[in-house]
């Protein structure tokens, strides 16, 4: 037997303090040779039982101060069990988090695939503009940003139920170029409409073919050369350089407006359209996707069937859609914004610059913060074109002036068509200066006031108007 194992009973080692070899002197204090310890004060020991007696009872047990003080455990074996269980309970803690976490990464991670894997990205767009870079318009304010968003009227696929599949072909039944000013405080975008007279120019049909440059109605372009030939009409026209693009369809659009509970719009008279799948009493409501693609598309139901006054629908539309992302906090809150962005990615095409969910959350963030009221929205200043009244061209030097003020990054200014000169929201699109000078350049050397255009805002009421 050990030289330090004493047949006498006495308490346990404490477990936390180191064994001794035969010979070595405790720490604290003197062993006798069967390895007791020595006899505190007034507190004896049992010999046959091993442990102290407490105030007068031979039989209770009192724990000593170093295994817990008062409250403490009633003996020393009590403290590593007690301990061993806390180590075992915190074990399990740390494997359920770890767990957890690995769990919320894990569909994180596949959410984010799931979207990224929906967005369609623009190669052959691409690669058109890149083989006419030399003569596109070169980007002035660097910070801004210009996208060109294209509303695609393709009847294939899933959008079938709304008119005949002739084949595939596709034309661009909404364009809007989008400026974001370099301090991301405002937003203006401009109509174009798909019957204003352009200069098109040649471009690369999905065959390879080459078409002429022609001086045609503005939608022609993306029907003959997509979206490429588009965005260089487009380019030609303004002289500002398209930064971004993109393509939506109509289930897109329908999928978004549901994603956020419907949009509200005020009709003055009630709609009964049934080539629009459109029925509606007048007056303040809500609409649903279904209801809304109907309200935008509407031509012959709604006000004087104008393409003109289509496009103004269009934008106020689009700038309640915009209230209700802001004021609802759709764009702060991941669970809302999700099916929103789920909605987008699925019916977009992007060029590659905007083709992943990274790329399209900036953007998105960029746009939270700028208030509604600057979220600005008008046409391009146009009238009927003089040798076909049902075709639009543009009114100089009215188009320029915005043109440069967008290409510039300056602001631009947009008042309610009642409050701009006559109202008329189809030939009064700018106010004149009278002199005709360009804004900044009076004769007497005063700057003369810039122009301000017919318009809406996101803050605006639909039944103010």
């Amino acid at each position: 037997m050990d030289a330090d194992v004493s047949d006498s009973p006495g308490p346990p080692a404490e477990p936390d303090r180191p064994d001794h070899s035969a010979g070595d002197e405790p720490e604290d204090g003197a062993r006798d040779a069967s390895g007791t310890a020595p006899e505190n004060d007034g507190d004896r020991r049992d010999a046959g039982s091993g442990v102290g007696s407490g105030e007068g009872d031979t039989a209770g047990t009192a724990a000593p101060e170093s295994a817990g003080g008062e409250g403490g455990d009633g003996t020393w074996a009590a403290r590593p069990e007690r301990e061993g269980h806390k180590s075992h309970w915190l074990r399990w803690t740390a494997l359920a988090v770890s767990f957890l976490v690995l769990v919320a990464a894990g569909v994180g991670w596949w959410l984010y695939k799931k979207l990224d894997g929906n967005i369609t990205t623009d190669t052959s767009a691409a690669a058109e503009l890149k083989a006419y870079e030399k003569d596109r318009p070169l980007p002035v304010a660097h910070d801004a940003q210009n996208i060109l968003l294209i509303g695609s009227d393709t009847r294939s696929g899933d959008n079938s139920a709304y008119g005949r599949d002739d084949g595939g072909s596709q034309r661009s039944d909404t364009t809007i170029l989008l400026h974001l000013a370099a301090d991301r405080r405002s937003a203006t975008a401009v109509s174009i409409p798909r019957d204003l007279m352009s200069e098109i120019p040649s471009c690369h049909t999905a065959d390879g073919k080459a078409t002429k440059q022609q001086f045609a109605q503005f939608n022609w372009a993306f029907e003959l050369g997509g979206t490429a030939c588009t965005i260089r009409t487009v380019e030609k026209m303004t002289g500002i350089r398209v930064d971004h693009h993109m393509v939506i369809d109509f289930a897109g659009f329908k999928d978004m407006v549901d994603a956020v509970d419907g949009v509200e719009v005020c009709l003055k008279k009630p709609v009964d359209d049934a080539d629009a799948h459109l029925k509606l009493p007048a007056g303040r409501q809500e609409l649903d996707g279904e209801q809304a693609l109907g309200y935008v598309r509407a031509r012959k139901s709604i006000g004087n069937g104008s393409d003109t006054e289509r496009m103004d629908r269009q934008q106020k539309f689009l700038g309640a859609l915009v209230n209700k992302m802001q004021s609802n906090g759709v764009l702060l809150n991941p669970t809302r914004l999700y099916p929103v962005l789920d909605a987008a990615t699925k019916s977009v095409t992007t060029d590659p610059g905007l083709d992943s969910l990274r790329d399209l959350y900036d953007l998105v963030r960029g746009m939270r913060n700028v208030p509604t009221e600057k979220v600005q929205f008008l046409t391009v200043p146009r009238q009927a074109y003089r040798a076909d009244a049902n075709r639009d061209e543009l009114v100089q030097p009215d188009a320029d002036r915005l043109f440069t003020q967008l290409r510039k990054d300056e602001p631009v200014t947009v008042v309610p068509p009642e409050k701009n000169n006559s109202g008329d929201s189809q030939a009064d699109h700018s106010s004149e200066n009278p002199s005709g000078e360009k804004p900044g350049a009076s004769g007497d050397g005063s700057p003369t006031p810039a122009p301000t255009y017919s318009g809406s805002n996101a803050a605006d009421d639909p039944c103010d108007s």
